[in-house]
């Protein structure tokens, strides 16, 4: 909104006058909205099965396309996760040999934090609600886009191809470390980390298309009115996180290019003089904790890569389900950019044990206890949000509520592992993999259900099955604490992570060996829940209850296309025009209870409303 209209609005009101007071001259004041900046986007609508479904350049077909790709791929993740439990019960069986349990460790970590979560926040959900929320006809670029999804897909062709070479996939661990990542006595040390250096740098380029499309669109596409401070949280989570791939993979990039030039052409970048199997390697001079630094400067942005948009979605759902204005908008938006800009702070935390300067330790001790406050008030401001709310438990705020008290979990045993001497004693053990699994497995899986529940209705026009929605809920809520929670005890004991049998020992009680069963039990069962979750979706698209247009009473531009699921071009002939916020839920004096985004001020002239 320009400036000369919002010097005309707080002439006429303060703060806490309603909208009949700003409106005491004509409507067409109240109602003014300039003209759009930009003209209407042109689109190329497709003539044919592959243009619609295949070669789409529609975001909602690209975004669904980006989350089944992920989702398969996921699903792949989960079977190696399996077996891996397998071995680590009943190591006797002998189940996995070494070389396979750590080639699955590393292919089942790799896949779920990058061709998982990443690929599902940004590509899947991004796709699907930027151009619906800012109300505009598509991403900027539509044919850039579409690129952008078939080198995902590329990436992961090539990912999966490690799987069928010589020597199999890289056995070096999910963080790639040099040198045991190219040295010969690592399993997968030859095409398998080549192929998976590769496939990684084919995601960046691919993310790099479609992260320019994100923030472009957010920034040049929005609807007439809709400024920045009226977009929901989702649109800020996204655009942050974005902002913040951009800024991190680069680092990723670099790092995965200076090992395949060590690997393939006998360069030292990360490559120290050493022996290797009894061999003296031609190596000299290189530094392999370089890579650790390139690695975690982008590997702890990219926790909030897949945390910020996961914030942003549930601050949507938690609003719409608890028919409540969030509290703080303001606050939510500038905690999200802060936990952004931090996070390029406190990268060393997973580098305590490398060898640094403590007084090096304690500086990142010390910016991770500072990102903890703006999250903290996140945190606050959902609790808030639900203060006094007219909750429903509808399935997807179950999920969001279960999100919040995991990452609440996960967040507070992260503050353990902040703090340099209480690190270096956990730093290898099933603690840490307890910690990072709640904060940055289960809560962002629970916010991706949640928001599948809440917007399938968006994109198929029918209604998830609620008996099925309810089991699966339960069981994948308390199977995962069944499963994670056992591990913070087996990391206070001592026993070590990376082992891909553990027996008896003089320091490990058989009582933490014998939670290796419950917990593999559990996982089992956890993921089989999985199926039901598969299956309700397949059968709620094809013969699911119809849904009613806007059936969650939402206030939110997504919701208000002419047709649902929306059409190419999402909106019809005309653009909507934004007048309000999205959370205008139980308005005193409104006659609903929730304004949606495009009534004009004119037409609730007795509510009073939120000034945004």
């Amino acid at each position: 909104m320009s400036d000369e209209f919002e010097n005309k609005i707080e002439a006429k009101a303060d703060t806490t006058a309603d909208v009949e007071s700003l409106t005491s001259g004509s409507a067409s004041d109240a109602d003014y909205i300039p003209a759009h900046e930009r003209p209407d986007q042109e689109l190329y609508h497709s003539h044919s099965w592959w243009t619609t479904y295949v070669f789409s350049q529609d975001a909602k077909y690209i975004g669904i396309q980006y989350a089944l790709t992920a989702i398969g791929t996921g699903l792949l993740g989960l079977v190696l996760s399996w077996m891996m439990r397998l071995q680590l019960a009943f190591p006797g069986l002998g189940i996995l040999d070494p070389a396979s349990y750590y080639q699955f460790v590393t292919m089942h970590g790799m896949i779920m934090v990058i061709y998982l979560l990443t690929a599902l926040f940004l590509g899947g959900f991004g796709n699907l609600l930027i151009p619906l929320m800012c109300g505009a006809r598509d991403m900027a670029f539509p044919y850039v886009n579409m690129v952008s999804y078939w080198a995902f897909l590329l990436a992961v062709i090539i990912l999966l191809a490690s799987f069928f070479v010589p020597g199999g996939p890289t056995g070096s661990g999910w963080t790639l470390y040099p040198p045991q990542a190219i040295t010969s006595g690592t399993p997968g040390s030859g095409m398998g980390i080549i192929l998976m250096l590769i496939s990684l740098c084919v995601f960046v380029a691919g993310f790099t298309m479609g992260g320019l499309n994100y923030i472009i669109t957010m920034l040049q596409s929005r609807a007439r009115g809709m400024t920045l401070m009226r977009l929901p949280l989702t649109c800020w989570g996204i655009f942050t996180a974005t902002v913040l791939a951009l800024l991190a993979f680069p680092a990723l990039l670099v790092g995965c290019i200076m090992m395949t030039l060590d690997n393939l052409l006998g360069t030292s970048f990360f490559m120290p003089a050493m022996i290797s199997m009894g061999e003296t390697l031609s190596y000299d001079g290189g530094s392999p904790l370089l890579f650790q630094h390139l690695f975690w400067f982008f590997g702890h942005p990219e926790v909030y890569i897949i945390a910020l948009p996961a914030f942003g979605i549930i601050s949507d759902l938690i609003s719409v389900h608890a028919r409540k204005n969030i509290f703080g908008y303001r606050m939510m938006v500038w905690a999200i950019v802060g936990i952004g800009a931090l996070s390029f702070f406190v990268w060393a935390h997973h580098m305590y044990v490398s060898g640094m300067t403590p007084w090096f330790g304690y500086f990142f001790a010390t910016t991770t206890l500072i990102i903890a406050v703006p999250t903290a008030i996140k945190v606050y401001n959902w609790v808030l949000t639900l203060w006094r709310g007219n909750i429903r438990l509808t399935l997807p705020m179950l999920f969001a509520l279960a999100f919040i008290v995991t990452f609440v979990n996960g967040g507070l045993t992260g503050i353990f592992l902040g703090n340099v001497t209480v690190d270096v004693p956990l730093s290898d053990t099933y603690f840490v993999v307890a910690h990072f699994h709640m904060v940055m497995g289960i809560a962002p899986i629970l916010v991706v259900f949640g928001a599948i529940y809440h917007w399938f209705p968006l994109i198929t026009g029918r209604m998830l099955n609620e008996k099925m929605g309810k089991i699966h809920f339960w069981i994948t809520f308390l199977g995962s604490y069944a499963i994670y929670f056992p591990m913070h005890y087996q990391g206070f004991v001592g026993v070590p992570r990376r082992y891909f049998e553990i027996y008896d020992s003089p320091y490990i009680a058989t009582s933490t060996l014998h939670l290796n069963v419950f917990i593999t039990v559990a996982a089992l069962i956890v993921g089989a829940a999985q199926l039901i979750f598969l299956y309700n979706l397949i059968y709620s698209a094809r013969v699911g209850e119809k849904a009613e247009k806007n059936p969650w009473k939402a206030n939110s531009l997504e919701w208000l296309t002419p047709e649902m699921p929306p059409g190419h071009g999402n909106f019809g002939k005309e653009l909507p025009v934004v007048y309000r916020w999205a959370y205008d839920f139980n308005v005193p004096g409104a006659d609903k209870d929730y304004i949606p985004q495009t009534v004009p001020p004119s037409e609730v002239k007795s509510a009073k409303v939120e000034k945004t």
